[in-house]
């Protein structure tokens, strides 16, 4: 391994032990806001970093939500010097946009009533309605009929966007 190559490496190391860090100390900030972190980015912006931190809860969230979830993360990044050291960072919370892979069990939830394309690890993709999600699976409505889809044989699912859906 040349050493460009070593050191490439070093660095997503340290980004990954960086961003560890990063979720250990702002997951209990969060969840004392009543939301869920859902992942944290840190890119290269000029001389600063931006930090974006993404949040969700059931039934979605509001203005308010993000607001007072940005006030408790800027205040515990600035409480804790060893996580962000002495470079200066731009904040910005956010909520997961309709590209998010569904991930988590939570994620298949609240998402009940939406149009899924599920990518299984073995077979062919499948596009549905969720009408349940259960602990270990959820039951896609797929051209009337319903299927069952454990989490645990899910490769990827997203959520595809409708426009002008009609309701039933």
């Amino acid at each position: 391994m040349s050493s460009r190559q070593n050191n490439r490496l070093g660095n997503r190391l340290a980004t990954s032990a960086h961003r560890d860090r990063l979720v250990d100390t702002l997951r209990p900030a969060v969840s004392s806001a009543g939301l869920d972190l859902e992942d944290i980015e840190v890119t290269p912006a000029g001389r600063r970093r931006l930090v974006r931190v993404v949040v969700d809860k059931d039934g979605g969230v509001t203005l308010d939500d993000i607001a007072a979830t940005t006030r408790v993360v800027s205040q515990r990044l600035d409480e804790d010097d060893d996580v962000m050291g002495d470079t200066a960072y731009t904040l910005e919370v956010t909520s997961p946009g309709t590209d998010r892979p569904l991930t988590e069990q939570r994620h298949w939830r609240r998402n009940v009533g939406r149009l899924v394309k599920v990518t299984p690890h073995e077979g062919e993709p499948v596009t549905g309605r969720i009408t349940e999600a259960g602990e270990t699976a959820a039951v896609l409505d797929v051209d009337g009929s319903s299927r069952d889809v454990a989490y645990a044989d899910v490769r990827k699912a997203r959520i595809e966007v409708e426009f002008n859906r009609k309701e039933d």
